[in-house]
């Protein structure tokens, strides 16, 4: 039997619940005996007893009891990542669009899985030390979906992923997402506040409205240009981070995101044409507080299977080729007027 241990929370689980992060931390551990230790108070964060939805902040303390025999599932086996191959190491830091003595901010591609999972062996998480340059292994702050790609920030010591994880957790960091949409949505701009909550069932994570049960998700949206009635540029900027928000909201206006058959079925593919299926969902631009002093920028160009798809409905990127933010607080993409 070991003893208490005191555990401090990583800026990757931030904003996680504390009966998933034992699932994740502690897989043994079976959950009739997490709530009976929550129950008892044996387990506590920062010094105070929690429930098992409470959420968790980067660097709080969480006591975790003596891992007993009884109620003990056998340990899941240990998943290693694969070395990190010179290729692997060449094109990830191909993709590094900033780097100081704080942070370190890549272009992550569509298809890279940010963390493991089940099937998942190989990931952003298990290539980090590939991104050392000579400090310490650098730390997720955020995530992106397996199929989006952009702007990904990583800190790159302790301190400094406890400062952007507030960053994230406060809303102070602006996100710029562009989006190929099926369809044009009415209005061509606004606001679209509409609660979010997980559905249940085996078919992996899906997002569904629930103005009842759900969290509530705000995201500001602006068309850019569009094809005919056929397709749009969408620029989209949530206020809220919850899971596959864009993806959810996008089809919630009948506009489902270019590629999206898990929120856009069918209605998310054009027929008769020879466009990528791959997501076309794109992270283009972050702005956010950088620790230590100043306000850092970042764009990351689009991926090759969404600029083949702006060439075929002459959409003009090169247009947009400034600062995603204005001075002013005000994106290019949001300012920019509309091709009629």
């Amino acid at each position: 039997m070991s003893g208490v241990e005191t555990v401090r929370v990583a800026a990757d689980e931030d904003g996680l619940r504390l009966d998933r992060w034992f699932k994740r931390r502690y897989p043994q551990i079976t959950h009739g005996r997490l709530e009976k230790w929550l129950r008892q108070g044996y387990v506590r964060v920062d010094g105070r007893r929690a429930k098992a939805g409470f959420r968790l902040e980067a660097e709080q303390s969480v006591r975790v009891p003596p891992l007993g025999d009884g109620d003990v599932r056998p340990p899941a086996p240990e998943r290693t990542a694969a070395p990190v191959s010179d290729a692997e190491t060449k094109a990830l830091l191909a993709r590094v669009i900033h780097q100081d003595d704080q942070i370190i901010i890549l272009d992550k591609p569509a298809g890279m899985a940010v963390q493991g999972g089940t099937g998942v062996r190989r990931h952003l998480d298990g290539m980090l030390d590939a991104l050392r340059f000579g400090g310490e292994r650098p730390r997720l702050v955020h995530r992106l979906d397996k199929d989006t790609s952009g702007v990904l920030v990583l800190a790159r010591n302790a301190r400094s992923a406890a400062a952007l994880a507030k960053a994230f957790r406060s809303r102070d960091v602006r996100k710029l997402y562009w989006a190929a949409v099926v369809g044009v949505p009415k209005p061509l701009e606004g606001r679209i506040d509409l609660a979010l909550a997980k559905l249940p069932g085996r078919g992996g994570e899906r997002m569904a409205p629930d103005m009842d049960g759900g969290q509530r998700a705000i995201t500001d949206f602006r068309v850019i240009e569009r094809a005919g009635r056929r397709a749009a540029w969408m620029a989209l900027e949530p206020l809220t981070g919850r899971t596959h928000q864009l993806r959810a909201h996008c089809a919630a206006l009948g506009t489902p995101i270019l590629g999206d058959g898990k929120y856009g079925e069918s209605g998310a593919f054009l027929a008769g044409t020879d466009l990528s299926r791959k997501l076309h969902l794109h992270a283009r631009a972050l702005e956010l507080p950088r620790p230590g002093g100043g306000i850092i920028s970042a764009e990351a160009p689009l991926p090759e299977h969404m600029r083949e798809t702006w060439r075929f409905f002459g959409f003009m990127e090169e247009d947009l080729c400034a600062a995603a933010f204005q001075p002013d607080g005000g994106s290019n993409a949001f300012t920019r007027k509309r091709k009629s």
